[in-house]
């Protein structure tokens, strides 16, 4: 368990924010690395019909209710109930590791903190019985401290649902923020259509359209890239798997675009 007060005992000014719905079962993970060296843990919920808020509070959390709005929306709502100078947004699924918590404790008690506005940190994915170090999915940097008044929560790209921005420098952390994010393949290959509707909309909403040359060389192009060039090859099975799916998954995106340039060139009679 993380827990642990900081240097000297006293607690980093850091806020953590999360957004949660019927996360009982995965919120105390995340809340045990954070419990104790931290200001204050705020965690928004909505729609709630598990013990979510008493799991949250059982760790000190303050709970507040808000209606669902979109995670981008949910999250800048999170953060505005934050009174703490920097916030760190942690998901249900996510884990702060003993090393990214001391470079958070280091960062944040040290003088060189003042010259930034927020702090990047890798991301690692716990799958199939080990941690993925290589491949795509590694290290999927993201940005989750930042000043409390200094960042904001924006529409992300590709598979992203919003990601964080700020006006000013950012620092890059030492640690991993783990990731519990498939606990299961079946819990991976049911995230497939979804992505490839988003893809879709983000494809169709720009004016391009289905492209031959890209659905037979992308898919190619990601497994050689995953596997390959970025040694996915390094994660044994689960790089491989990592690879394949991935490329098939860029196969099933743009063969949703096909799908959708032929349904709307059949006759009415003929495109349902």
């Amino acid at each position: 368990m993380n827990g642990q007060p900081s240097k000297h005992g006293v607690k980093v000014p850091l806020g953590i924010s999360i957004i949660a719905c019927n996360e009982a079962e995965r919120l105390p993970r995340a809340l045990a690395s954070v419990a104790g060296w931290v200001e204050e843990i705020v965690v928004v919920i909505n729609d709630c019909s598990d013990a979510t808020a008493a799991v949250a509070e059982s760790f000190g959390a303050r709970v507040v209710g808000h209606a669902w709005e979109g995670y981008r929306e949910q999250k800048n709502f999170a953060t505005a109930q934050m009174r703490a100078q920097w916030v760190f947004n942690l998901d249900a699924d996510e884990e702060i590791s003993a090393e990214l918590k001391r470079s958070i404790v280091d960062f944040l008690t040290s003088p060189e903190a003042k010259l930034y506005e927020g702090a990047t940190c890798p991301r690692c994915v716990w799958f199939l019985g080990r941690w993925i170090r290589h491949g795509d999915w590694y290290p999927d940097t993201k940005l989750r401290l930042f000043r409390r008044e200094a960042g904001r929560w924006v529409d992300g790209g590709g598979d992203v649902h919003e990601e964080a921005v700020v006006s000013g420098q950012v620092k890059k952390l030492d640690g991993d923020l783990f990731h519990y994010s498939f606990p299961t393949l079946k819990s991976h290959v049911l995230k497939m259509p979804l992505y490839a509707e988003n893809h879709l909309r983000r494809e169709l909403a720009s004016g391009k359209k289905w492209s031959l040359t890209h659905t037979l060389f992308r898919p190619a192009w990601r497994f050689f890239r995953a596997y390959v060039l970025k040694r996915g090859f390094c994660d044994g099975f689960p790089g491989f798997y990592i690879a394949a799916a991935t490329a098939f998954s860029t196969l099933l995106r743009y063969s949703r675009l096909y799908e959708h340039k032929r349904q709307n060139s059949l006759p009415p009679h003929l495109s349902r």
